[in-house]
């Protein structure tokens, strides 16, 4: 049986996009371009499937011609306006708690990664004093650019300390498990001056280990049990993945040259017709809007592939005929699949 896809939250979407108007990218065209429905945008417990999240790096970077738009993120929005796991982290009462929930929640965040943290004795670290190590390692095989999604987290826990705080706090030392870019120097302006690696077995960022003990500015020990409350609900519903997902993971899993039939889907899923209609129903959805939903969504990702013509994606999608797949599309994004193409290629 496949897995539902991993997933990021509403807020961490909204974050980017608020960074890509700043430099210029029309937020409206970007999500268009990756699927994302603007009214999913207004659920702030909502979720966006980290495969779109990825190419929605690939079409902000492209819209703002800017490769290091991740390593500013930090800077560029409220580094504690990421949703419930920000309140959770605000109204803890020292740093060294709110990494504490940072690991425990991540998943509310993203579901790719896996974070967590360890100390590090001065006798090992390198360091006159004890480091604090926060690893990120990724779980999710969506993710396609490791350099966006580890860039984004880091500079936005670094921003993430000092606003708690109240501090300008500096990193002792942060190891990428990915290549050395040709370029460094934002890497290098973002972070300095910590000591900078590439090239790692698994990412992580070294801070001096007091810093833990470092307050937290206007903590509330109540809000801090409501948000907590709140944030244990939220990670208890994404680890029983609703049945639109599992709905959706069967149609990706059987969508082979011919349209996933909703009596198989049923039955692979162990229910009666009548009875996942209903469900998906309460869910405010329907087997065809999930089914439309993923068609959008792989057409775009097949579109920019140059070597598949559009009759092939058609067949690919199970339209029975090329004109179906044609009036889908466009009913969906307003062109065909052939102007769509030809503006990703201007």
């Amino acid at each position: 049986m496949p897995t539902a896809s991993h997933t990021l939250s509403i807020a961490s979407i909204n974050l980017i996009l608020f960074a890509a108007r700043q430099l210029g990218a029309n937020p409206e065209q970007l999500i268009k371009a990756v699927g994302i429905d603007p009214e999913q945008l207004r659920d702030p417990d909502g979720r966006v499937e980290i495969r779109q999240v990825q190419a929605l790096w690939r079409e902000t970077t492209a819209a703002t011609g800017d490769s290091t738009i991740a390593l500013k993120l930090g800077e560029m929005v409220n580094p504690v306006a990421i949703g419930v796991l920000a309140y959770v982290m605000m109204h803890s009462p020292t740093l060294g708690k709110a990494f504490e929930k940072l690991c425990q929640y991540q998943d509310i965040v993203c579901e790719g990664i896996v974070t967590k943290g360890h100390l590090i004795p001065a006798n090992q670290s390198g360091y006159p004093t004890d480091s604090f190590a926060l690893t990120l390692h990724i779980i999710s095989p969506d993710i396609i650019y490791p350099d966006h999604t580890l860039n984004s987290e880091l500079s936005v826990y670094l921003s993430a300390m000092r606003a708690l705080t109240g501090e300008r706090i500096t990193v002792r030392e942060i190891h990428f498990a990915y290549p050395r870019p040709a370029d460094i120097r934002e890497h290098e302006r973002v972070f300095g001056p910590a000591r900078l690696s590439f090239g790692a077995n698994i990412t992580a960022m070294h801070v001096d280990a007091d810093l833990l003990n470092t307050p937290i500015l206007n903590a509330n020990p109540s809000l801090s049990a409501m948000f907590d409350q709140h944030a244990t609900s939220l990670l208890n519903q994404l680890r029983t993945p609703s049945l639109s997902s599992r709905v959706k993971a069967e149609i990706i899993f059987l969508m082979k040259g011919e349209e996933p039939a909703l009596a198989t889907v049923a039955d692979r899923l162990a229910m009666g017709v009548r009875t996942l209609q209903l469900h998906l129903k309460e869910e405010g959805t329907t087997y065809q809007q999930l089914l439309d939903d993923i068609r959008k969504e792989l057409a775009i990702q097949h579109l920019r592939e140059p070597n598949l013509s559009t009759t092939d994606i058609a067949y690919l999608l199970g339209f029975a005929e090329p004109s179906v797949f044609f009036r889908s599309f466009k009913k969906w994004t307003g062109v065909t699949p052939g102007a769509y193409r030809l503006g990703q290629a201007a």
